[in-house]
């Protein structure tokens, strides 16, 4: 027997998130966009500290993924009844795990900062950022186990109307706070860090608020809170411990990489953050299709199929390529107005517009990488994905030293690490789900 898993119930469970992927993104392009007319300074701090947030961050992120993988497995066992249980436990978890997260944010990302940023301009301003954005972790780790939810059980419709609702949210108050329109004080990069803690917020409430709405309790034994079965913590750390670390990892070696860049100049920091913003645009498809495969392949296993799983992962990769090459093909004509969206200054769209070119064929690599590699977390071997992400990311920064610091190229060929990145990263994935011993995995 074979699963129905299909182009069509593929694309049903990613269209949404690429949606909200897609408005997550615009915020972020909003934000780059707004402090590019800002200043210089203020663009290249915002690519520092909101790097350096997201790399925090990560640790969520990955126990949010190994609650949607072990999600998704009890759907494709028939076993709903324990997904509320899941998510209960993950709650608690990442409750408690926002709070140190904001307190390490608060006490210890100014010394880091400061002992590894060269510009005392950019530190000083990426601090102003940190210091207000460190405290929408409260609510950015609620919203995580939300989307971990509702991608495991395949109804990810919300999670395009939630973002969506979320980047609205946040372009209206970054108009107002960094600019002081309508009343609003001006507070410059400030203004953007509220801007984005406020949309986390509004974005939390309106998740409980269609849960409790559109949810059936009953079918998931949803929010019971019952004893706390440490069993079952067992289970959800096996899994999500080693994504945490390899996520938290992924985001630290990018600002290693913007730290390098940094030292470069001013210039280069800005180039990139503007490349950084618009290639982030580019990959939306890549990760929604990737966390559509996580769970895809997770939920075929549980069903009794690991024999589908390539079968599916090559279906996944076909739609994210395609899905890449049209945006691409949109961007590849004209990429000074895009550029424009960012800063109006002559010379500095000039020197952006090659990284620009560099980075449309990386992002033509990522599709086959990236679903490759959420295939193998998806098995439910996610120590076994976090080896390779090591093993990926000390090839990727070996690279980039040799680019800077070596071969000290142009921000151009600095930026050619992407496709090393991508291409190492899709090699080890394939190999891995072609020879290793993935199929008999319990979770």
């Amino acid at each position: 027997m074979k699963t129905q898993i299909n182009y069509k119930s593929i694309w049903k469970i990613a269209y949404p998130i690429i949606l909200g992927s897609a408005a997550q993104n615009i915020i972020a392009l909003t934000d780059t966009a707004f402090l590019g007319h800002l200043s210089e300074t203020a663009l290249g701090a915002a690519a520092i500290a909101t790097i350096f947030y997201f790399a925090i961050v990560m640790l969520a992120w990955g126990f949010g993924l190994g609650a949607q993988i072990v999600i998704a497995r009890r759907v494709g066992e028939g076993n709903r009844k324990l997904v509320g249980k899941t998510f209960d436990h993950s709650l608690y978890f990442l409750v408690i795990l926002a709070v140190v997260l904001v307190g390490f944010m608060e006490l210890q990302a100014p010394p880091i900062l400061k002992a590894i940023v060269k510009s005392d301009a950019i530190y000083g301003a990426s601090i102003e950022y940190i210091s207000y954005r460190a405290w929408g972790i409260l609510f950015a780790c609620v919203n995580i186990l939300f989307r971990a939810f509702y991608i495991g059980v395949a109804k990810t419709k919300i999670i395009g109307y939630s973002t969506i609702f979320m980047a609205i949210v946040n372009i209206f108050f970054d108009y107002v706070l960094i600019f002081g329109k309508w009343g609003f004080p001006e507070m410059g990069i400030k203004g953007a860090a509220i801007a984005s803690v406020i949309a986390e917020l509004f974005v939390m409430v309106f998740f409980i608020i269609y849960t409790l709405k559109r949810v059936p309790f009953k079918t998931y034994a949803l929010f019971e809170f019952v004893k706390i079965d440490w069993g079952l913590y067992s289970r959800l750390i096996k899994v999500s411990f080693p994504m945490m670390i390899q996520n938290s990892l992924a985001l630290s070696c990018w600002f290693v990489f913007f730290l390098m860049v940094e030292r470069m100049g001013e210039r280069e920091l800005a180039i990139s953050n503007i490349v950084r913003s618009i290639y982030v645009l580019l990959m939306v498809p890549v990760w929604s299709f990737a966390a559509a495969a996580n769970t895809l392949v997770s939920q075929v296993i549980g069903e009794g199929y690991p024999g589908e799983v390539m079968n599916v992962i090559w279906r996944t990769i076909k739609l994210s390529f395609f899905s890449v090459l049209v945006l691409v093909g949109i961007c590849f004509f004209n990429p000074e107005l895009l550029i424009s969206i960012y800063t109006d200054e002559l010379s500095l769209i000039a020197e952006t517009k090659p990284v620009l070119y560099v980075i449309f064929g990386a992002a033509l690599i990522f599709p086959i990488g990236v679903t490759l590699f959420h295939g193998v977390s998806g098995t439910g071997n996610t120590f076994h994905a976090m080896l390779l992400e090591i093993a990926v990311l000390v090839c990727y920064l070996g690279g980039v030293y040799l680019l800077i610091a070596v071969l000290k190229l142009p921000i151009a060929g600095v930026w050619t690490s992407e496709y090393f990145y991508g291409g190492f990263l899709g090699l080890s994935s394939w190999l891995y789900l072609k020879f290793a011993n993935w199929k008999e995995n319990k979770i």
